[in-house]
């Protein structure tokens, strides 16, 4: 009777602990690997600088070669969903050619940076931070303007700016 007390205690417990927010899904699951594949245009994801982009869901997780990809895979009227988690790197604390997937954070209150210029994967190139301050560096260093999520959209996304 005592280890089936303990034990479903222990479920009770290792399931209260399911509801908590914690770190972006799990570092592993959000990890970008070398065989990992762009979910929009099957690029190798690591073959490109800069910051990448992960979507999570009920469905599980799909991964970007950049922030610009996801969130144009993510404005389609039947991905634009409020359940769907969206991750980008902080380029304040990585860096450009190498990011840091210790450092994903929401892309809804990412800080993001367009025309600043640096390589990426094709199209438009969105560095994407979690500090307002690094954001405006980076714009004011080389020409760019700083962006929130609800001023990306399509047409923003559709302009053909091939930086590599």
């Amino acid at each position: 009777m005592n280890r089936v007390f303990w034990a479903g205690l222990l479920m009770c417990l290792a399931l209260a602990g399911c509801g908590k927010e914690s770190a972006p899904a799990t570092e592993a699951a959000l990890a970008f690997h070398p065989s990992d594949e762009c979910h929009v245009c099957g690029m190798v994801i690591t073959d490109f600088p800069g910051p990448k982009g992960a979507a999570v869901a009920a469905d599980g997780v799909k991964k970007f070669c950049s922030p610009a990809e996801m969130l144009g895979w993510w404005l389609q009227p039947e991905n634009h969903r409020a359940d769907v988690k969206l991750y980008v790197h902080d380029m304040g604390r990585s860096h450009w050619n190498a990011p840091d997937d210790a450092h994903l954070i929401d892309a809804r209150t990412a800080w993001f940076v367009v025309g600043s210029g640096l390589k990426g994967a094709m199209g438009v190139v969105l560095a994407s931070f979690a500090d307002a301050q690094a954001a405006q560096k980076l714009a004011h260093d080389t020409g760019g303007r700083v962006l929130r999520l609800e001023d990306i959209d399509q047409k923003l996304l559709g302009q053909a700016t091939m930086n590599h």
